[in-house]
């Protein structure tokens, strides 16, 4: 009888959860998103080998040949050229409007991703009608966002090099964890979405302050 029950609340307390429509969940579009942000201090820890003030044409290089990394490769560059803009350069479209050609060398840029479980997994048996879900005594999914880039300076009219910046590096993470029937999130993401029946979050109206700090405020 005890066996019985205990079968039946298990198989009660089983969820299946799909985890995404989309090419990439929020959380690794932000894990990416974020990371490129952090890398970019407010002021440069060393001066850039151009001067503030001067007109710059944004060139992305790294890993192009791989169609599905160049949207991470398009929203770094956006992203730099807001912050050497406030850093008082001139960004140009094109290098007829420009003095100095930055070359944005993409070392690594993505996430990673690992598991770890200690319990029981999923039972699946010809000899019993149903399947047993697993145990977790515990479980973590621990995600990874990470960016690695530098950035070498040309005078356009000439082809002259006049000098690299050092590497710009930052990560961030996104890690769950269930212990028995508990489970919880651990992150250094600013806004990340919160899943669940019962969690829902009030809208942003106008006239209210978000409590985010600004874009490049850290």
């Amino acid at each position: 009888m005890i066996c019985t029950l205990s079968t039946i609340f298990l198989i009660g307390c089983s969820t299946t959860q799909r985890t995404t429509q989309s090419k990439r969940t929020a959380v690794e579009q932000l894990l990416i998103s974020e990371s490129i942000t952090r890398s970019l201090p407010k002021k440069p820890f060393e001066p850039l080998p151009v001067p503030p003030g001067s007109t710059v044409t944004l060139n992305t290089s790294g890993h192009k040949d791989r169609p599905d990394l160049t949207p991470d490769h398009d929203l770094l560059q956006e992203i730099l050229a807001g912050w050497l803009g406030q850093q008082g350069y001139l960004i140009k479209k094109n290098n007829e409007a420009a003095r100095y050609q930055a070359d944005i060398i993409v070392r690594a840029i993505g996430t990673e991703e690992n598991t770890t479980f200690f319990g029981i997994p999923p039972v699946r048996s010809q000899i019993i009608p149903f399947s047993l879900p697993e145990i977790a005594a515990y479980k973590a999914k621990n995600q990874t966002g990470y960016v690695k880039f530098n950035i070498n300076f040309f005078e356009i009219s000439t082809g002259k090099f006049v000098g690299a910046s050092s590497n710009f590096i930052a990560d961030t993470y996104h890690n769950y964890h269930t212990i028995l029937f508990l489970s919880f999130s651990s992150t250094n993401l600013m806004s990340p979405p919160k899943l669940g029946i019962f969690h829902s979050r009030p809208q942003n109206t106008g006239g209210i302050e978000p409590k985010e700090k600004p874009f490049f405020d850290w």
